[in-house]
């Protein structure tokens, strides 16, 4: 297979791969508040996500693919809030472990790879059409 068709390859399985990451960003920062259903339940617990690579046999390239979407173990927030319905017995709330200034650079960084995706798939796509146009002015 030719350069550029593993090009337009290998970029969209990164387009692919920072969609499902933006989706997981999305997913946490929708989540950033909540609170378990009854008293004193565990909230929403924030999502990771990560990536592996594998080598595509019919192009040669190396494509990247979602390795696992995972639990961030990192502790809840607790705090005082008697008054809310999922408050324990001592009046503290557990909050998710989501971060938005976090989720905030990892959206922006996921948003930046995504275009540096396209771009590159547009690169690719006009390089194709400069070649096809070149051999239709050599018949």
């Amino acid at each position: 297979m030719d350069a550029l068709a593993a090009s337009l390859k290998i970029a969209g399985s990164g387009l692919e791969a920072q969609s499902a990451r933006l989706r997981v960003v999305s997913e946490n920062m929708a989540n950033a508040r909540s609170t378990g259903q009854t008293s004193g339940a565990d909230p929403y617990a924030r999502k990771t996500i990560a990536f592996a690579d594998e080598m595509d046999r019919a192009s040669g390239a190396t494509l990247v693919h979602i390795g696992a979407v995972g639990v961030d173990r990192s502790p809840f927030r607790v705090e005082y809030d008697p008054g809310n319905p999922a408050a324990d017995a001592k009046g503290n709330v557990k909050f998710p472990n989501v971060n938005l200034l976090t989720e905030v650079a990892d959206m922006r960084e996921a948003n930046r790879a995504y275009e540096a995706n396209l771009q590159v798939m547009k690169q690719a796509r006009d390089l194709l059409a400069m070649t096809i146009d070149l051999l239709k002015g050599t018949s």
